[in-house]
Parts: structure tokens; sequence; C-alpha cells
């Protein structure tokens, strides 16, 4: 299904894609347990693990909705290329890390995320091109 040249399928893709990276990044496989440290919880606080876990579940629901967003408009941006901004996009990230006062490790840990995220999406809106 084709919009504006955007494969829609190949959008649905990457924001799954997104949502698979994201489980597994912060899962006790890969990094949840210096996420929660960095964080300021107690990896061995079940109840406050729970709880955390709990308020995070209607939060996916949103991220999800930010990952379509987020390859949708990535697919426009590779149509539709606007030199204007520069190539540092996202430089609140930087800023919060200088200005935020959080661990040195919890800025690599979500951003390490976010870069890995966007490589996969770019790898799966190349490879289902719409146009």
């Amino acid at each position: 299904m084709l919009l504006m040249c955007v494969n829609l399928w190949a959008v649905l893709g990457a924001a799954v894609a997104t949502m698979v990276i994201g489980f597994l990044w912060y899962s006790p496989l890969l990094f949840a347990k210096p996420w929660m440290v960095a964080m300021g919880y107690d990896p061995q606080d079940k109840a406050k693990i729970a709880e955390m876990q709990k308020s995070a579940r209607p939060l996916y629901g949103i991220s999800f909705l930010a990952s379509l967003l987020a390859a949708f408009c990535s697919r426009q941006d590779h149509l539709q290329p606007d030199h204007r901004h520069g190539s540092l996009r996202n430089e609140g990230r930087i800023r919060d890390k200088l200005f935020g006062k959080r661990p040195m490790k919890l800025f690599l840990i979500n951003t390490g995320y976010q870069l890995v995220c966007y490589l996969a999406m770019g790898a799966i809106l190349g490879k289902w091109v719409g146009c």
C-alpha cells in the first residue's frame, strides 16, 4: 500500500522493529540492569520494578505511534531532503545530557537504543522503497 510514494507496510515494519528492539534492548538480556541502576532503581526491589512496569504499559502504545510517525517522516525526509537543518537533528539529546545531570551510562544506553532503531528503520525503509 502506497501513500505519497511511501510504502505504508515498510513504515509499519519499521515501527514494529523499533518496538522489538526496545523490548530486547531494555530486557535482562541486554541493558535492563544497568539502565535501572542509572535511573536510580534498585534491581532487587521487585515491588518497585513491578510498579514501574505496570505504569509503563500505557506508554507502549504512545511509543508505537511515535515510531510510526518517525518512520513515516524518515521516509518523507529521504524523498524530499531538507538540508537547512544541518546534520545534527537530535542535539536536544546532547543538551539533555549536559544539563540533565544524568549518568553518562544512561545517556549511552538510551542514545545507543535510538541509534540502533534508526539504523533498523533506515534498513527497512530503504529495502521497501515506495516509488
